[in-house]
């Protein structure tokens, strides 16, 4: 048997670009946020997790440019050795103080924040309970914990997460992973009921909160401040890559779980650190939150806006609510590739997502949204969806 057999055997993709509807690693020309170029066209961009819309805002490009005057393109080693730039102890700082935790740590992605963290701090007698819908990054991380045991739980369900609960010994570690706010259903997680459920079982908690961070809460903190749950969160991680317009990780915590990690994560130890550019980046944005919240009470505004007129024209979107993540359920692969070609040419740009990253009938349009959509953005996208749509007898 040919190791390369099964790469010969995939032709899922040759087939879909045949036949004119593959929507994937379209390359863009140019962004400037709600819009991108591609070919000559400029496109609304209702696909991304830019939520609050700072990449381009000119104060955080100056931050970056600063940085990477002052300190060059690359750390070129590891934080563990030669790698750690003092931008990186103060954005540390800052962010154990923007999610009210004694310490924080900051990987070089956010997916490699989740399987640094959740491999290293998983032993032999700890056990993984993680909802069914988690993030990939997750999934990667307790498959990296080899030695630890893993539970799943049907999606955001509290009743199968105490059955779960239950079955696990007194005597064992036990840690429940959920997402802050889950990045195909929108929707999010039942922190209140898990919190009351971990302290009844005697359960550390760990929530993602990726897409929530700059998305919910009063200013913007994520899914612990929606909550007012800030202590009784054991752990906390985002990645930079969504509203903090950058790229990277970070996890925190107790300080001496996160002294553990610093010291035990392969994941850190033997990558490159963050370079200085996006540090400098998600430090002006964290300031620019602070002081300007207005950003992420136009993000809630438009979130609860376009739910409610997608659910109005006949949409079914799941389970998704007050976040800029909005399911369009097509429930057919095909059907959403085509989908997706017919926005495309209409100038509208989303994501097409089919299994494996949902189950075989929930393929979808995952559409988010941005706090600088303007008015005109979000009605020619409200016109354009809903005559694809009925054109294809979605609705």
């Amino acid at each position: 048997m040919d190791i390369f057999e099964k790469c010969r055997n995939f032709t899922r993709v040759r087939e879909t670009i045949a036949a004119g509807i593959y929507p994937y690693f379209t390359p863009l020309t140019g962004n400037d946020g709600p819009r991108v170029h591609i070919d000559g066209r400029e496109i609304i961009m209702i696909g991304s997790n830019n939520y609050l819309g700072l990449t381009h805002d000119p104060r955080v490009i100056e931050a970056a440019l600063a940085a990477t005057r002052q300190y060059g393109t690359s750390c070129s080693g590891s934080r563990f050795l030669n790698g750690t730039l003092d931008l990186h102890i103060k954005l540390e700082k800052k962010l154990a103080e923007f999610t009210k935790r004694e310490a924080a740590l900051i990987f070089s992605t956010g997916y490699m924040t989740n399987v640094g963290a959740l491999s290293t701090i998983a032993g032999s007698n700890d056990y993984l309970i993680i909802d069914k819908s988690d993030h990939a990054s997750i999934y990667a991380g307790i498959m990296a914990a080899l030695r630890a045991t893993i539970k799943r739980y049907n999606h955001n369900d509290m009743a199968s997460l105490e059955q779960v609960l239950q079955q696990i010994p007194d005597d064992k570690g036990k840690l429940i992973i959920s997402d802050g706010v889950f990045s195909m259903e929108g929707d999010i997680v039942k922190l209140d009921e898990l919190v009351k459920l971990a302290q009844k079982y005697g359960a550390r908690v760990y929530i993602d909160e990726a897409h929530a961070l700059g998305v919910t809460g009063k200013t913007g903190k994520g899914t612990c401040e929606l909550f007012n749950l800030y202590d009784e969160v054991d752990l906390v991680m985002s990645t930079f890559s969504k509203s903090l317009g950058s790229i990277g990780g970070f996890v925190a915590g107790p300080a001496e779980v996160i002294s553990y990690l610093q010291h035990k994560a392969s994941a850190l130890i033997f990558s490159a650190a963050p370079t200085a550019a996006t540090t400098a980046t998600v430090l002006k944005i964290l300031e620019i939150m602070e002081e300007e919240p207005e950003h992420v009470q136009r993000l809630q505004k438009i979130s609860k806006m376009m739910q409610s007129e997608f659910k109005r024209i006949g949409f079914d979107t799941g389970v998704s609510k007050d976040t800029p993540i909005i399911p369009l359920y097509v429930r057919n692969d095909e059907r959403t590739f085509l989908f997706w070609k017919k926005l495309f040419e209409a100038g509208i740009f989303a994501n097409a997502v089919v299994s494996p990253a949902v189950p075989p009938d929930e393929s979808i349009i995952r559409t988010s949204f941005m706090s600088t959509h303007s008015e005109d953005d979000l009605s020619k996208v409200l016109e354009i969806v809903t005559k694809v749509a009925r054109d294809l007898s979605v609705i």
